[in-house]
Protein backbone atom coordinates (compact mmCIF):
# COMPACT_ATOMS: atom_id res chain seq x y z
CA UNK A 1 0.00 0.00 0.00
CA UNK A 2 2.15 3.13 -1.45
CA UNK A 3 1.05 6.55 -0.84
CA UNK A 4 2.79 9.29 -2.89
CA UNK A 5 1.92 12.55 -1.90
CA UNK A 6 4.22 15.64 -1.35
CA UNK A 7 8.27 15.26 -0.78
CA UNK A 8 7.62 11.83 1.75
CA UNK A 9 6.00 9.19 0.54
CA UNK A 10 4.86 6.25 2.88
CA UNK A 11 4.41 2.55 2.39
CA UNK A 12 2.86 -0.10 5.15
CA UNK A 13 4.51 -3.26 4.24
CA UNK A 14 3.62 -5.19 6.95
CA UNK A 15 1.55 -5.25 9.94
CA UNK A 16 1.38 -7.62 13.13
CA UNK A 17 -1.63 -6.85 15.87
CA UNK A 18 -1.27 -3.16 15.05
CA UNK A 19 2.45 -2.74 15.01
CA UNK A 20 3.49 -1.60 11.53
CA UNK A 21 6.34 -2.12 9.75
CA UNK A 22 6.70 0.60 7.14
CA UNK A 23 9.12 2.67 5.10
CA UNK A 24 9.43 6.52 4.71
CA UNK A 25 10.64 7.85 1.60
CA UNK A 26 12.24 11.55 1.63
CA UNK A 27 14.04 13.63 -0.55
CA UNK A 28 17.38 12.61 1.30
CA UNK A 29 17.05 9.19 1.77
CA UNK A 30 14.50 6.27 2.68
CA UNK A 31 13.62 5.46 6.96
CA UNK A 32 12.74 2.01 8.03
CA UNK A 33 9.70 2.34 10.41
CA UNK A 34 9.36 2.23 13.14
CA UNK A 35 11.94 4.26 14.24
CA UNK A 36 13.49 6.50 16.83
CA UNK A 37 14.72 10.00 15.77
CA UNK A 38 18.00 11.53 17.93
CA UNK A 39 16.82 15.13 18.69
CA UNK A 40 19.52 17.69 17.57
CA UNK A 41 18.16 20.44 19.36
CA UNK A 42 20.32 23.61 18.49
CA UNK A 43 21.03 21.54 14.94
CA UNK A 44 23.14 19.37 17.11
CA UNK A 45 22.92 16.31 18.57
CA UNK A 46 24.56 16.72 22.08
CA UNK A 47 28.47 15.96 22.41
CA UNK A 48 28.30 13.83 18.68
CA UNK A 49 29.72 14.41 15.51
CA UNK A 50 27.20 13.65 12.61
CA UNK A 51 29.24 10.68 11.66
CA UNK A 52 29.21 9.30 15.23
CA UNK A 53 25.57 9.90 14.79
CA UNK A 54 25.18 7.85 11.37
CA UNK A 55 27.80 5.18 12.90
CA UNK A 56 25.47 4.44 15.32
CA UNK A 57 22.12 3.87 13.27
CA UNK A 58 20.39 6.83 13.26
CA UNK A 59 18.48 6.98 9.51
CA UNK A 60 16.84 10.56 10.83
CA UNK A 61 17.29 13.49 13.10
CA UNK A 62 15.23 16.07 14.70
CA UNK A 63 16.11 19.84 15.09
CA UNK A 64 13.99 21.99 17.08
CA UNK A 65 12.40 25.11 15.20
CA UNK A 66 12.21 28.03 18.93
CA UNK A 67 15.57 27.22 20.18
CA UNK A 68 17.06 28.26 16.00
CA UNK A 69 14.72 30.82 15.79
CA UNK A 70 16.17 32.55 18.77
CA UNK A 71 19.69 31.26 18.14
CA UNK A 72 21.61 31.68 15.17
CA UNK A 73 18.46 32.82 13.40
CA UNK A 74 16.24 31.05 10.64
CA UNK A 75 17.47 34.11 8.34
CA UNK A 76 21.19 32.87 9.46
CA UNK A 77 20.78 29.02 8.67
CA UNK A 78 19.25 30.25 5.12
CA UNK A 79 21.85 31.74 3.91
CA UNK A 80 24.13 29.06 4.97
CA UNK A 81 22.45 26.49 2.59
CA UNK A 82 19.95 25.67 5.14
CA UNK A 83 20.17 23.17 8.13
CA UNK A 84 21.33 19.76 6.06
CA UNK A 85 24.53 22.24 5.01
CA UNK A 86 24.44 24.57 8.26
CA UNK A 87 25.08 21.61 10.12
CA UNK A 88 26.89 18.72 7.69
CA UNK A 89 23.96 16.27 7.71
CA UNK A 90 23.07 14.84 4.40
CA UNK A 91 20.54 12.59 5.70
CA UNK A 92 16.28 13.67 6.44
CA UNK A 93 15.84 15.70 9.01
CA UNK A 94 12.74 16.72 10.46
CA UNK A 95 11.78 20.30 12.41
CA UNK A 96 8.86 20.67 15.30
CA UNK A 97 6.43 23.57 14.81
CA UNK A 98 8.07 24.98 17.82
CA UNK A 99 4.44 25.20 19.71
CA UNK A 100 5.85 22.64 22.70
CA UNK A 101 8.87 25.05 23.60
CA UNK A 102 6.92 27.98 23.35
CA UNK A 103 4.03 26.72 25.26
CA UNK A 104 6.99 24.97 28.04
CA UNK A 105 10.16 26.31 27.71
CA UNK A 106 9.96 30.55 26.91
CA UNK A 107 8.10 32.68 29.27
CA UNK A 108 4.64 32.93 27.81
CA UNK A 109 2.73 35.87 26.93
CA UNK A 110 -0.66 35.58 25.25
CA UNK A 111 -2.48 33.45 23.11
CA UNK A 112 -4.58 34.58 20.52
CA UNK A 113 -5.69 33.64 17.12
CA UNK A 114 -3.01 35.02 14.92
CA UNK A 115 -0.18 33.15 17.31
CA UNK A 116 1.56 32.83 20.29
CA UNK A 117 3.48 36.23 22.01
CA UNK A 118 5.91 34.93 24.27
CA UNK A 119 9.42 36.27 25.99
CA UNK A 120 12.65 34.37 24.70
CA UNK A 121 14.07 31.98 27.57
CA UNK A 122 17.52 33.61 26.50
CA UNK A 123 17.15 37.27 26.75
CA UNK A 124 14.19 38.31 27.34
CA UNK A 125 13.01 39.89 24.08
CA UNK A 126 9.22 39.73 22.79
CA UNK A 127 8.36 37.97 19.97
CA UNK A 128 5.38 36.38 18.28
CA UNK A 129 5.25 32.90 16.78
CA UNK A 130 2.06 32.32 14.30
CA UNK A 131 0.97 29.39 11.94
CA UNK A 132 2.39 32.00 9.25
CA UNK A 133 5.48 32.25 11.05
CA UNK A 134 6.24 28.63 11.94
CA UNK A 135 6.22 27.84 8.19
CA UNK A 136 8.44 30.40 7.03
CA UNK A 137 11.00 29.60 9.52
CA UNK A 138 10.71 26.13 8.69
CA UNK A 139 11.20 26.39 5.25
CA UNK A 140 14.03 28.36 5.85
CA UNK A 141 15.52 25.83 7.68
CA UNK A 142 14.88 23.08 4.90
CA UNK A 143 14.23 20.22 6.53
CA UNK A 144 11.99 17.26 4.79
CA UNK A 145 9.49 16.82 7.50
CA UNK A 146 8.00 19.87 8.57
CA UNK A 147 5.21 20.05 11.39
CA UNK A 148 2.21 22.39 11.92
CA UNK A 149 2.07 24.97 14.43
CA UNK A 150 -0.17 23.53 17.11
CA UNK A 151 -1.66 24.43 20.60
CA UNK A 152 0.16 22.02 23.14
CA UNK A 153 -2.39 21.80 26.32
CA UNK A 154 -0.88 20.98 29.72
CA UNK A 155 -1.60 18.41 31.94
CA UNK A 156 -4.11 18.71 33.53
CA UNK A 157 -6.10 20.58 31.62
CA UNK A 158 -9.54 21.32 31.80
CA UNK A 159 -12.35 20.19 29.35
CA UNK A 160 -13.27 23.56 28.05
CA UNK A 161 -10.07 25.17 27.61
CA UNK A 162 -8.93 21.69 25.79
CA UNK A 163 -12.17 22.12 24.01
CA UNK A 164 -11.10 25.60 22.27
CA UNK A 165 -7.27 24.79 21.95
CA UNK A 166 -8.50 21.22 19.71
CA UNK A 167 -10.55 24.11 17.29
CA UNK A 168 -7.69 26.58 17.82
CA UNK A 169 -4.73 23.78 16.80
CA UNK A 170 -7.28 22.76 13.91
CA UNK A 171 -7.28 26.65 12.17
CA UNK A 172 -3.57 26.64 12.85
CA UNK A 173 -2.79 23.58 10.86
CA UNK A 174 -5.52 25.06 8.35
CA UNK A 175 -3.44 28.01 7.71
CA UNK A 176 -0.03 26.19 8.09
CA UNK A 177 -1.13 24.55 4.98
CA UNK A 178 -2.59 27.23 3.33
CA UNK A 179 0.91 28.99 3.55
CA UNK A 180 3.00 26.13 2.47
CA UNK A 181 4.16 25.97 -1.27
CA UNK A 182 7.29 24.23 -1.84
CA UNK A 183 5.55 20.49 -1.70
CA UNK A 184 8.06 18.68 -3.54
CA UNK A 185 11.23 19.78 -0.99
CA UNK A 186 9.28 19.63 2.52
CA UNK A 187 5.99 17.61 3.42
CA UNK A 188 4.09 19.48 6.24
CA UNK A 189 2.88 16.60 9.20
CA UNK A 190 -0.28 18.06 11.15
CA UNK A 191 -1.09 17.29 14.81
CA UNK A 192 -3.41 15.78 16.49
CA UNK A 193 -3.95 17.34 20.39
CA UNK A 194 -7.24 17.14 22.86
CA UNK A 195 -5.65 16.38 25.88
CA UNK A 196 -6.22 13.44 28.15
CA UNK A 197 -10.28 13.52 26.80
CA UNK A 198 -10.75 10.53 24.26
CA UNK A 199 -13.49 12.24 22.23
CA UNK A 200 -11.85 15.32 22.20
CA UNK A 201 -8.58 13.40 20.69
CA UNK A 202 -10.87 11.80 17.97
CA UNK A 203 -12.64 15.14 17.15
CA UNK A 204 -8.92 16.25 16.80
CA UNK A 205 -8.36 13.30 14.53
CA UNK A 206 -11.06 13.76 12.14
CA UNK A 207 -10.56 17.30 11.60
CA UNK A 208 -6.74 17.19 11.15
CA UNK A 209 -6.48 14.42 8.86
CA UNK A 210 -9.53 16.16 6.99
CA UNK A 211 -6.44 18.37 5.48
CA UNK A 212 -4.70 14.97 3.47
CA UNK A 213 -1.86 15.36 4.91
CA UNK A 214 1.37 13.60 4.13
CA UNK A 215 1.65 12.45 8.41
CA UNK A 216 0.65 12.98 11.45
CA UNK A 217 1.77 13.88 14.92
CA UNK A 218 0.15 12.99 17.94
CA UNK A 219 0.94 15.79 20.41
CA UNK A 220 0.22 16.89 24.51
CA UNK A 221 1.35 13.34 25.23
CA UNK A 222 4.26 12.55 27.92
CA UNK A 223 3.89 16.07 29.34
CA UNK A 224 3.44 14.46 33.12
CA UNK A 225 0.48 12.27 32.74
CA UNK A 226 0.91 8.61 34.29
CA UNK A 227 2.05 6.34 31.36
CA UNK A 228 -1.31 4.70 31.84
CA UNK A 229 -2.97 7.53 30.89
CA UNK A 230 -0.78 7.87 27.88
CA UNK A 231 -1.30 4.79 26.55
CA UNK A 232 -4.73 4.72 26.95
CA UNK A 233 -5.32 8.28 25.35
CA UNK A 234 -2.65 7.03 22.79
CA UNK A 235 -5.13 4.22 21.53
CA UNK A 236 -7.66 7.15 20.83
CA UNK A 237 -5.12 8.81 18.30
CA UNK A 238 -4.09 5.85 16.20
CA UNK A 239 -7.22 4.42 16.37
CA UNK A 240 -8.92 7.27 14.20
CA UNK A 241 -5.77 7.63 11.56
CA UNK A 242 -5.72 6.98 8.45
CA UNK A 243 -3.05 3.54 7.73
CA UNK A 244 -1.34 4.88 4.57
CA UNK A 245 0.17 8.03 6.79
CA UNK A 246 2.89 7.78 8.99
CA UNK A 247 2.55 8.68 12.25
CA UNK A 248 4.20 10.18 14.66
CA UNK A 249 4.12 10.31 18.94
CA UNK A 250 6.49 13.43 19.87
CA UNK A 251 9.05 13.46 22.23
CA UNK A 252 8.54 9.95 23.59
CA UNK A 253 11.90 7.84 24.35
CA UNK A 254 12.05 5.31 27.23
CA UNK A 255 11.96 1.98 26.23
CA UNK A 256 8.57 0.88 27.56
CA UNK A 257 7.35 3.77 25.88
CA UNK A 258 8.49 3.02 22.56
CA UNK A 259 7.87 -0.45 22.77
CA UNK A 260 4.18 0.37 23.90
CA UNK A 261 4.19 3.13 20.96
CA UNK A 262 4.34 0.85 18.00
CA UNK A 263 2.19 -1.88 19.76
CA UNK A 264 -0.53 0.59 19.25
CA UNK A 265 0.35 1.59 15.45
CA UNK A 266 2.71 4.26 15.84
CA UNK A 267 5.06 4.92 13.06
CA UNK A 268 7.69 7.66 14.61
CA UNK A 269 9.26 8.72 17.66
CA UNK A 270 11.83 11.41 19.04
CA UNK A 271 13.03 12.35 22.51
CA UNK A 272 15.90 13.99 24.04
CA UNK A 273 15.71 11.25 26.96
CA UNK A 274 18.82 9.15 25.70
CA UNK A 275 21.75 11.99 25.78
CA UNK A 276 20.31 13.64 28.65
CA UNK A 277 20.88 10.55 30.72
CA UNK A 278 24.23 10.04 29.40
CA UNK A 279 25.34 13.49 30.15
CA UNK A 280 24.06 12.38 34.04
CA UNK A 281 26.10 9.62 33.65
CA UNK A 282 23.06 6.73 32.97
CA UNK A 283 23.57 4.39 29.91
CA UNK A 284 20.56 2.11 28.90
CA UNK A 285 21.56 -1.77 28.44
CA UNK A 286 19.55 -5.06 27.50
CA UNK A 287 19.11 -5.66 31.48
CA UNK A 288 18.33 -2.29 31.85
CA UNK A 289 19.38 1.34 33.46
CA UNK A 290 22.90 2.07 34.93
CA UNK A 291 23.66 4.27 36.92
CA UNK A 292 27.67 5.13 36.40
CA UNK A 293 28.04 6.93 39.50
CA UNK A 294 27.24 3.73 41.38
CA UNK A 295 30.49 2.41 42.85
CA UNK A 296 29.56 -1.20 41.92
CA UNK A 297 30.93 0.03 38.72
CA UNK A 298 34.49 1.46 40.05
CA UNK A 299 36.00 -2.55 39.29
CA UNK A 300 33.85 -3.19 36.93
CA UNK A 301 36.05 -3.85 33.50
CA UNK A 302 33.52 -5.56 31.35
CA UNK A 303 31.31 -3.37 28.68
CA UNK A 304 28.31 -1.61 29.10
CA UNK A 305 26.39 -4.23 28.03
CA UNK A 306 27.71 -7.32 26.38
CA UNK A 307 25.56 -7.90 23.81
CA UNK A 308 25.92 -4.39 22.01
CA UNK A 309 28.23 -3.82 19.36
CA UNK A 310 28.29 -0.15 19.60
CA UNK A 311 31.38 1.62 19.58
CA UNK A 312 31.58 2.51 23.22
CA UNK A 313 31.15 -1.20 24.38
CA UNK A 314 33.42 -2.16 21.95
CA UNK A 315 36.30 -0.21 23.56
CA UNK A 316 35.62 0.88 26.62
CA UNK A 317 34.30 -0.51 30.38
CA UNK A 318 32.24 0.52 32.87
CA UNK A 319 35.13 1.31 35.19
CA UNK A 320 36.62 3.66 32.67
CA UNK A 321 33.18 5.23 31.78
CA UNK A 322 32.30 5.67 35.76
CA UNK A 323 36.19 7.43 35.73
CA UNK A 324 34.67 10.29 33.23
CA UNK A 325 31.98 10.73 34.85
CA UNK A 326 32.95 11.18 38.04
CA UNK A 327 35.72 13.53 36.83
CA UNK A 328 33.55 14.89 34.78
CA UNK A 329 35.07 14.73 31.26
CA UNK A 330 32.68 15.46 28.35
CA UNK A 331 33.91 12.39 26.72
CA UNK A 332 31.86 10.59 29.07
CA UNK A 333 28.74 12.54 27.76
CA UNK A 334 30.07 11.60 24.50
CA UNK A 335 30.52 7.66 25.02
CA UNK A 336 27.31 7.05 26.99
CA UNK A 337 25.40 8.80 24.35
CA UNK A 338 26.43 6.93 21.28
CA UNK A 339 25.98 3.76 23.38
CA UNK A 340 22.12 4.94 24.26
CA UNK A 341 21.02 6.15 20.91
CA UNK A 342 22.63 2.89 19.73
CA UNK A 343 20.13 0.63 21.82
CA UNK A 344 17.53 2.70 20.66
CA UNK A 345 17.99 2.56 17.54
CA UNK A 346 18.91 -0.67 17.43
CA UNK A 347 15.60 -1.51 19.75
CA UNK A 348 13.41 -0.20 16.51
CA UNK A 349 15.70 -2.33 14.50
CA UNK A 350 14.61 -5.33 16.56
CA UNK A 351 11.27 -4.29 16.59
CA UNK A 352 11.09 -4.18 12.80
CA UNK A 353 12.24 -7.70 12.37
CA UNK A 354 10.23 -9.27 14.94
CA UNK A 355 7.48 -7.56 12.92
CA UNK A 356 8.44 -8.62 9.97
CA UNK A 357 8.87 -12.24 11.58
CA UNK A 358 4.96 -11.80 13.05
CA UNK A 359 6.64 -12.37 16.56
CA UNK A 360 6.15 -8.51 18.07
CA UNK A 361 4.08 -9.58 21.21
CA UNK A 362 6.83 -11.97 22.19
CA UNK A 363 9.01 -9.73 21.78
CA UNK A 364 8.03 -6.79 23.65
CA UNK A 365 6.95 -8.69 26.37
CA UNK A 366 10.56 -10.49 26.87
CA UNK A 367 11.86 -7.49 26.15
CA UNK A 368 10.44 -5.30 28.48
CA UNK A 369 10.63 -8.31 31.48
CA UNK A 370 13.99 -8.40 31.18
CA UNK A 371 14.66 -4.50 31.20
CA UNK A 372 12.66 -3.24 33.85
CA UNK A 373 13.31 -7.15 35.80
CA UNK A 374 15.25 -4.77 38.72
CA UNK A 375 12.36 -1.84 38.32
CA UNK A 376 8.85 -1.03 37.56
CA UNK A 377 9.82 1.64 35.61
CA UNK A 378 12.56 3.64 34.06
CA UNK A 379 11.06 7.71 34.95
CA UNK A 380 9.05 8.83 37.30
CA UNK A 381 5.80 9.24 35.72
CA UNK A 382 5.74 13.05 36.37
CA UNK A 383 9.09 13.35 34.64
CA UNK A 384 9.04 14.76 31.13
CA UNK A 385 11.57 14.75 28.48
CA UNK A 386 9.09 15.80 25.49
CA UNK A 387 10.08 18.17 22.95
CA UNK A 388 13.66 19.72 23.89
Amino acid sequence: MTQKQNAVNFELIRKDGRARRGRLTTPRGVIETPVFMPVGTAATVKALKPDDVKELGAQIILANTYHLYLRPGHEVVKKAGGLHTFMHWDRPILTDSGGFQVFSLANLGKITEEGVTFASHIDGSRHLISPEKSMEIQNALGSDIMMAFDECVPYPAERKYTEASVLRTTRWAERCKAVHKDTERQSLFGIIQGGMFADLRRQSAEQITALDLPGYGIGGLSVGEPKEIMYEVLDSCTEYLPQNRPRYLMGVGSPDALLEGVARGVDMFDCVLPTREARHGRAMTRDGSVNLRNAACTEDFGPLDPTCDCYTCRNFSRSYLRHLVMSKEILGATLISIHNLAFLTGLMAEARGAIDENTYASFKSETMRRYYQKTQSFLPEEESFSGF
